[in-house]
């Protein structure tokens, strides 16, 4: 694993504000890796019983860390009730620095009953910014960082290993899906999964969606809910200037890395036609990451004239990214 030093700065610098960052991100996509980054950090593994049993009591807990050392907490949801943890540490323990992981937003799972608002900050990692490829992991081929993706091991490898994406969807399934939002149907869910990746960067549509994959509308629209929630998908939502002829109605969705696209997909290498239709899944990321607090949409006409992607600034501006 390689440093990656925009996000350990990005978490330095919310720390000036508030004294809990939450960081969100899917599995493996290096959240623990990062952690371990901050110097003179205190590190729990909240997988560990014995680091759920002290979390336990959170006032006793909270009372022996030393606030000139940053708290990393990693994999909150695994404590019993993280959001007390948490409320606590920031209204009664307000020197300590605290850093809590999870594989999703905080509303993931029942056990945040306070979603902490005013309290914390909150970062997703994405895959490998394409800006960090070279500087930070030396890869300066953009057609591997297409067809690997950005999880830092498959950035690294010099292949993409299709066993890595299987266990990874398997993987997503059984510990983010299956366990926070209580999903039972692993086929279907799988199924729309990869429907979504074959489709990634287009509009969908519901109907569509449900017919292909045997499910309900309503499961259809549940279960994409829980993938954005969980960070596997990105939807964008057309831009509506008030002009009759736009498109309002249907999304566009992402899959959260290009590597899981072009697995799903069967690719081995990426075409002159598919580089550009990739690239705007590394654009996507570039402008969340850079305007967190931004609504990003795509303009389409009847005519068939669009705009990639379209950030509202608020006060009627909106930057225009192609």
């Amino acid at each position: 694993m390689k440093p990656r030093p925009l996000w350990i700065e990005k978490i330095q610098e919310l720390w000036k504000h508030r004294s809990i960052v939450w960081l969100s991100g899917v599995r493996r996509i290096g959240k623990t890796f990062l952690c371990k980054q901050l110097q003179n950090a205190t590190y729990f593994n909240c997988d560990l019983p014995s680091i759920q049993r002290q979390c336990a009591d959170p006032e006793f807990f909270l009372a022996r860390l030393d606030p000139d050392n940053p708290i990393l907490l990693d994999e909150i949801h695994r404590i019993e009730v993280p959001s007390l943890l948490l409320k606590i540490a920031a209204d009664e323990y307000p020197a300590l620095r605290i850093l809590a992981t999870g594989s999703s937003t905080l509303q993931a799972t029942k056990k945040f009953r306070d979603s902490l608002t005013g309290r914390k900050h909150s970062i997703n990692l994405v895959p490998v910014l394409w800006r960090e490829c070279a500087s930070s992991f030396g890869v300066k081929d953009l057609d591997r960082r297409l067809l690997n993706g950005g999880f830092p091991e498959m950035l690294l490898s010099e292949a993409p290993d299709a066993s890595f994406f299987e266990e990874w969807i398997d993987s997503f399934y059984a510990r983010d899906i299956q366990e926070l939002f209580g999903v039972r149907n692993r086929s279907g869910f799988l199924s729309l999964l990869k429907l979504l990746c074959l489709r990634s960067g287009g509009e969908i549509d519901i109907s569509d969606l449900a017919k292909e994959s045997g499910m309900s509308r309503p499961t259809v629209i549940s279960h994409m809910d829980a993938m954005e929630i969980a960070h596997a998908v990105v939807s964008i939502p057309p831009y509506h200037g008030g002009g009759h002829r736009e498109i309002i109605k249907r999304p566009r969705v992402y899959a959260f890395d290009t590597g899981l696209v072009s697995h799903v997909r069967g690719w081995e290498r990426v075409r002159d036609d598919d580089r550009g239709h990739l690239w705007e899944h590394l654009v996507l990321d570039e402008l969340r990451v850079s305007y967190p607090n931004r609504a990003i949409h795509y303009w389409r006409d009847k005519s068939r004239r669009e705009i990639d992607f379209a950030i509202d600034r608020g006060r009627n501006v909106v930057d225009a990214v192609e």
